[in-house]
């Protein structure tokens, strides 16, 4: 007798169809009420707000956000743009807040005379704030709000 190859071999409940792949979600999904396999138009990308105007945070420790534009900045290896106005020796020259003592933080505690590698890259943390309205209704409010 002669075997499949193990490529070709497909599990019994893809082919039959999985009764819990053919339930309708309980919950609205947030890409609307069409099948998540219709092709749908991308939503436009929401526009960065660059009025350069520092924003409150919502929770204690959360990364400030990116008040002005980064289209084309580079962050790579090599390179980190936003070191050319934010580190500490370009600070009074370019107006911008300096990056937080925090960044120049090992894992140990250990302060370093450059930024951390694993804080080297901006945007794993930092987002750019856009006008994008929110997907669902929002209550949060913040500790300190009455």
């Amino acid at each position: 007798m002669k075997t499949l190859p193990r490529t070709l071999l497909i599990p019994a409940a893809v082919l039959a169809g999985s009764g819990a792949m053919a339930q309708a979600p309980s919950t609205p999904r947030l890409s609307g009420n069409s099948p998540p396999t219709t092709p749908m138009a991308a939503p436009q990308v929401p526009r960065p707000i660059t009025d350069d105007v520092r924003r409150s945070r919502n929770y204690p420790e959360q990364p400030p956000i990116i008040p002005h534009a980064i289209d084309g900045y580079q962050l790579t290896l090599h390179t980190n743009q936003c070191l050319t106005c934010h580190a500490r020796q370009y600070i009074e020259g370019s107006g911008a807040p300096m990056i937080s003592v925090t960044h120049f933080m090992d894992r140990d505690g250990q302060v370093l005379a450059d930024v951390t590698p694993r804080r080297y890259f901006c945007t794993a943390c930092h987002v750019q704030q856009t006008d994008a309205q929110p997907l669902v209704r929002n209550t949060f409010r913040d500790a300190l709000q009455k």
